[in-house]
């Protein structure tokens, strides 16, 4: 049970300095990670649309301890926004937020949040796109829903995204599968109790089908982030179920795993989201993608090794 002891790594900065200095990091560290700055995503974003994909960009950081560095958040994604406007992309790209970059865990943070969220759904929405709320560890839920629903009356293309693992999350897809909605479901990347989420794969992976079933029969619009071959191929088989046409639903990946698979469920006329990272401050992201799968721990230790 390894994902467990590296998710708690994740919020250490002691192990965030090893890590960092580690020598075969950045080769891992690329593979997950777009780049460190708008000009270095920018053609990523492009090669996807020739492709035929579509991305969602997250510029990583969370955990922020400044009113300061909020603002330095919301700048950056406004600054995205603008070069994607500048480049006709609008369409081929949305966003990817995480409400504690924007100072959700600060003092009066809800509000804080809410109001750097608000210009860049604005920004979003003035060029074609819009954003989605990523869903954080349990104890941020109510206030990321609160602030989706707020945006929603104004922006209602905004997204949200639930998390499988978390016993509440059947309710929230039942609550949030209406129409005009956007939902993305995912299994869940962080160390949660089991007081409040499954633990077991097994149960999680259930509870996954469970509530894509209940997306897919709601009116809004899924978006089904996962790579697992069989739950992908659950969800088309629950898709034909509820009568649901190609473009009334979504999968969505993570830039640099399975990008073969990206281009093969676009060629066969699926909507394919490539969410794609960048940013200097990648520790955290990064440390949940080696907790998901014992494959990507196994990478980053022979990398380690390799170039040791």
């Amino acid at each position: 049970m390894l994902g467990p002891v590296i998710l708690a790594a994740s919020r250490s900065d002691r192990m965030r300095r090893f890590v960092s200095a580690a020598p075969g990091t950045k080769q891992v560290v690329d593979r997950f990670i777009a780049g460190e700055t708008v000009d270095q995503v920018i053609p990523i974003v492009k090669d996807a649309a020739a492709k035929g994909l579509e991305v969602t960009l997250d510029v990583v950081g969370e955990d922020i301890t400044t009113v300061e560095q909020s603002y330095a958040a919301r700048d950056a994604y406004l600054e995205l926004i603008e070069r994607l406007k500048e480049l006709g992309l609008g369409e081929r790209a949305e966003m990817s937020v995480k409400l504690s970059m924007f100072g959700q865990a600060l003092e009066d943070g809800h509000e804080l949040a809410l109001a750097n969220v608000r210009p860049v759904v604005e920004a979003a929405d003035a060029i074609g796109t819009t954003v989605t709320l990523d869903a954080e560890d349990h104890t941020t839920l109510d206030s990321m829903f609160a602030i989706h629903e707020e945006l929603r009356k104004d922006f209602p293309r905004t997204g949200c995204v639930i998390q499988a693992y978390l016993f509440r999350t059947e309710d929230d897809a039942r609550r949030l599968a209406a129409a005009g909605s956007r939902v993305r479901i995912v299994k869940g990347a962080y160390k949660e109790p089991a007081s409040v989420a499954y633990q077991d794969k097994a149960e999680i992976d259930k509870a996954f089908v469970r509530i894509v079933k209940i997306l897919m029969a709601g009116e809004g619009y899924p978006m089904i982030g996962s790579h697992d071959p069989r739950l992908i191929a659950i969800t088309q088989e629950l898709a034909r179920q509820a009568g649901r046409k190609l473009d009334e639903y979504e999968f969505q990946m993570l830039y640099g795993i399975r990008g073969d698979e990206h281009v093969r469920l676009a060629a066969e006329g699926h909507r394919m989201r490539v969410y794609t990272a960048y940013g200097t401050d990648w520790y955290g992201y990064f440390m949940r993608r080696l907790a998901e799968k014992p494959a990507n721990l196994l990478f980053f230790l022979r990398s380690m090794i390799t170039k040791g």
